[in-house]
């Protein structure tokens, strides 16, 4: 109404004290691409030496505003020193307090006494320190096919307070969400391997892409440390060769890669003498079987075990010793292949423990919901807790860690 068109530049907060690293230089962040129209911080004046005249404003508005605030802080004197419990504001070295008078912002105050007139000033403290949160993990498809289970801690700090809070609305969710998507998009164009090894480097060029997007809110990312829980699965061989780590053998799963492979390379591929895989040779009385482990092999009709079969052979393996790892009772809902759920518990809370069909008659520590076919491939070991976690196929009410304890009874059952 009393206003007219606003052509601003705007350039950012310098620091009003000498304490270093609490903002950067003005030139630097004007004459990059943030200068742009689109953001809510279009309409904060022109920040150059700590000016903050709202140019904007008409000459009728201005005489408004002037009238008004001297009225309040006549009353505001005038009532002093009841007022001043009200209005004082003590603020920290390490707390800006950004000021809004009749709406218009004013610049950022503190540290030490702050005055704050009443009814026309609405305020809002700013933390300048470094903070830091974490993005859980989330599944990351490479470039060469393979999924991957990668979270990130990162740390951030303020070093515009006016921009912090004029131009975002929720500055911690939005940097959440902004880091999730970077680190999504970024990684998606790495292979696995690069991303095993070189996760420092990627951190900082993460942190590089960060920066770019939220630096127009008065935000800068300090450090990104990638955090690799799990291959969920192995790069695609068509587009990146062998896979380096060799899948598990039968009978050689305590062997470390590469002896493994030359292993399976030899059982594969033993030479000409070698008898065809399946065959017996006698020779002296003796009698060797070989078998081709990567070899294609005969459909043959195993069966395979059921919940009831697995309940009973882990009732074999409890003991007082188990239940003192673990000290915590499971229950399991289980989805069948026709569609129906059952319910089965793994007590390890006392005495030797104790397993059986149905619902515990106390509460449990942990429910846990897979399907029966992840529910043997966990106990056969062909799937991991954790694993199983994050890829979604295993849901856990209670307490993570509680429920990871569980991995110590397959460990148990594997050794035997």
């Amino acid at each position: 109404m009393f206003g007219k068109q606003s052509g601003y530049q705007y350039q950012s907060l310098p620091q009003r004290d000498s304490t270093p690293g609490l903002f950067t230089s003005t030139e630097s962040f004007v004459q990059t691409q943030f200068r742009h129209q689109g953001h809510s911080f279009d309409y904060v004046p022109r920040v150059t030496d700590n000016d903050f005249t709202d140019r904007s404003q008409g000459w009728l508005s201005w005489i408004c505003n002037l009238i008004v605030t001297f009225l309040v802080f006549t009353c505001t004197l005038i009532t002093f020193p009841v007022s001043g419990w009200f209005v004082l504001k003590m603020v920290p070295n390490y707390q800006r307090i950004v000021v809004f008078r009749l709406g218009r912002v004013r610049p950022p105050k503190g540290p030490g006494v702050v005055l704050i007139l009443p009814l026309i000033d609405q305020w809002q403290r700013v933390d300048l320190r470094t903070r830091a949160f974490n993005i859980p993990p989330c599944k990351v498809t490479t470039k060469d096919g393979g999924l991957v289970s990668v979270g990130a801690d990162i740390q951030f700090r303020i070093w515009s307070p006016v921009m912090s809070v004029v131009a975002v609305q929720d500055l911690n969710t939005s940097t959440r969400l902004t880091a999730q998507n970077a680190m999504t998009y970024s990684l998606g164009k790495k292979t696995v391997k690069e991303i095993q090894t070189e996760k420092v480097k990627l951190g900082e060029h993460l942190g590089t892409d960060i920066n770019e997007m939220t630096r127009p809110w008065g935000l800068e990312v300090d450090r990104v440390e990638l955090t690799v829980e799990s291959v969920l699965k192995g790069p695609d061989e068509s587009l990146t060769g062998p896979v380096i780590l060799p899948p598990s053998v039968p009978g050689l799963e305590g062997i470390t890669g590469p002896i493994q492979q030359l292993a399976m390379h030899f059982l594969a591929n033993s030479g000409p003498s070698q008898p065809p895989a399946g065959h017996t040779h006698v020779s002296s009385g003796d009698t060797v079987s070989f078998v081709d482990e990567q070899g294609p092999r005969a459909p043959t009709a195993e069966r395979k075990m059921n919940v009831e079969e697995l309940l009973r052979a882990v009732e074999l393996f409890l003991s007082e010793q188990l239940v003192s790892q673990v000290g915590a009772c499971f229950q399991f809902h289980i989805s069948l292949h026709d569609g129906q759920i059952k319910s089965y518990y793994v007590d390890l809370s006392k005495g030797r423990g104790a397993v059986g069909v149905g619902t515990l008659a106390g509460v449990p520590d942990v429910a846990l919901q897979m399907s029966e076919e992840d529910l043997l491939a966990l106990f056969e070991g062909k799937l991991r807790p954790y694993a199983a976690y994050t890829s979604g196929r295993l849901k856990v009410q209670g307490d993570l860690r509680t429920a990871m304890k569980l991995e110590e009874l397959i460990k148990l059952m594997r050794q035997q």
